[in-house]
């Protein structure tokens, strides 16, 4: 005789009630509209999401746009000369037809206050673009390779960290851009940006093996080498784009920093010098004249901190945005 609540279990059919657990209801049930339609989105997904809604943000992107339309396109904002003067209006006051005044030697500072951007931003720019190659690479060999490999590159980096970042720059370009140097004025920008990227790759290349090192042992990378995966496909498509991060967001703040660097080395006379048009070198010039022409050091130095403050609030934000901890 069998027992008749084991008959009962077997014999009885799926439930179709939609209302039941198991019943073949989605996955989705029970959730809001809107993030029934979602898709589900990555990191980066997130942090753009996340970016979107801070207004520190989009101000930082405002006044980013604005100055590299600027450097691209100087003439969109001024039409005035910003290598020749005259004389005779020399350190001629803020009026309607030199909305900054003219500098000692006649030139008008609002132009020149345009065209300095081009040469700030583009050897900021290009200075980080080499640091993060430099570092990012060197970063990615020490922390895949490991073992001998790995000691023997953080050892060399210990060797640019120790060295004053200053210093290390009076070194190389009062050698290759002294005063009786006949460097063109891309000769100049080129050795200022190779300054910059040499004296900046450790640090990236801290972050960037410290991330491979958390990075290298995960499941998916795990399963690619086991597959067969060779270790440029390992790099390049995995690796990589877990990793690019922490740069994004310190390439970001790098730029800002770069930018007041330049302004500090042309300030001291061993950065970009004339002919080229810089920032730092309308602060250099203005320091003799800061109390009976205040204007000729303000309107430069006003452009410099803000171009700076805004990669900083820019590389702020990002890094808000990429880590979960700080949302």
């Amino acid at each position: 005789m069998s027992d008749p609540s084991t008959a009962s279990v077997v014999s009885t059919p799926p439930s179709t009630n939609p209302n039941e657990a198991g019943a073949g209801a989605p996955v989705n049930a029970g959730l809001p509209e809107n993030a029934r339609k979602e898709k589900p989105r990555g990191l980066l997904g997130d942090a753009w999401r996340d970016l979107r809604r801070k207004p520190l943000f989009w101000i930082s992107a405002a006044f980013i746009l604005v100055f590299v339309v600027m450097a691209a396109f100087p003439s969109l904002f001024t039409s005035g000369d910003a290598v020749n003067g005259t004389l005779a209006n020399s350190r001629v006051g803020p009026s309607g037809d030199a909305w900054f005044g003219y500098d000692v030697q006649g030139r008008d500072v609002f132009a020149r206050t345009i065209y300095g951007a081009r040469a700030s931003i583009v050897v900021a720019l290009l200075s980080v673009m080499g640091t993060l190659l430099i570092g990012g690479t060197l970063g990615i060999i020490a922390g895949y390779r490991g073992g001998w490999v790995d000691a023997l590159l953080s050892r060399f980096a210990d060797i640019f960290f120790g060295l004053p970042f200053v210093l290390g720059a009076i070194v190389i370009l009062t050698t290759f851009n002294g005063a009786d140097s006949s460097n063109s004025e891309w000769q100049i920008m080129a050795l200022v940006i190779m300054s910059l990227s040499v004296l900046g790759w450790p640090v990236v290349m801290r972050l960037m093996r410290s991330s491979v090192l958390a990075t290298k042992e995960a499941d998916y990378i795990v399963a690619a080498r086991a597959l067969g995966a060779g270790t440029g496909r390992i790099i390049l498509k995995h690796l990589l784009p877990n990793c690019l991060a922490p740069l994004l967001v310190y390439g970001t703040i790098l730029v800002g920093s770069f930018i007041g660097a330049e302004a500090t080395l042309s300030f001291l006379g061993i950065g970009l010098k004339t002919p080229v048009v810089s920032w730092g070198i309308m602060i250099s010039e203005a320091q003799n004249y800061l109390r009976v022409s205040p204007y000729l050091l303000f309107f430069p130095a006003a452009f410099l901190v803000t171009a700076v403050l805004s990669f900083v609030m820019l590389g702020e934000t990002v890094r808000e945005a990429l880590d979960p901890k700080l949302r």
